[in-house]
């Protein structure tokens, strides 16, 4: 959605017409994903979006590869030190974090790290002139319940993952009755016995 939207952008400011017979070319893309959640990823990763197709890993001849950069905790912290921005965006969201750890209801907790963004003058003053615009996008589209909800769902997925890992390390049933057994699809069976054999 952020890539057809900055193209959008980039082809207005151009005043270019995609409509027209002309070939209409376009920068480049190059993606990066800035990660700060929960589950500990090293540094730097890749991830492919054909993972996330359906069924994975089935591209039909269309890949993007995009570079995961960790800024959650203690990763890349020579990152941060050179980008005030994006320090002040991970202060930002870091504290939203720690306030809804602390039991704060959400709408005080996102309210609470503004009011602190703004005191410090995070990103030059953004949150001071934008505070409804950024106080409106991190209530409206943050849903504590679906938050919930998806954990909950994320947690039962890893277990069922460990559960078909442990079974392939045993070697007592076949990836087919694993797959059958545990509800994951067979290439997913298929791809953790690949990556437990690479291990090995």
């Amino acid at each position: 959605m952020y890539f057809a939207q900055l193209y959008q952008m980039n082809l207005s400011a151009r005043g270019l017409d995609l409509f027209g017979s002309k070939l209409v070319k376009i920068p480049s893309p190059s993606f990066v994903v800035f990660y700060n959640g929960d589950k500990e990823l090293p540094d730097v990763s890749e991830q492919k979006l054909s993972d996330a197709f359906e069924p994975a890993g089935n591209g039909q001849g269309f890949e993007w590869t995009a570079k995961i950069i960790n800024i959650g905790g203690r990763h890349n912290e020579d990152l941060l030190k050179k980008c005030k921005a994006l320090y002040d965006y991970c202060s930002y969201v870091d504290r939203v974090k720690g306030n809804l750890k602390a039991g704060m209801p959400h709408r005080d907790a996102v309210g609470e790290a503004m009011d602190h963004a703004i005191k410090e003058n995070y990103l030059d003053g953004f949150f001071k002139s934008q505070k409804m615009e950024v106080l409106n996008m991190s209530l409206t589209e943050f849903d504590q319940e679906e938050y919930d909800r998806n954990r909950r769902r994320e947690g039962e997925e890893e277990g069922i993952l460990r559960t078909a890992q442990n079974l392939l390390a045993m070697e007592l049933l076949s990836p087919e009755q694993i797959a059958r057994a545990t509800g994951l699809p067979l290439e997913d069976v298929h791809r953790l016995s690949e990556e437990l054999a690479a291990a090995r």
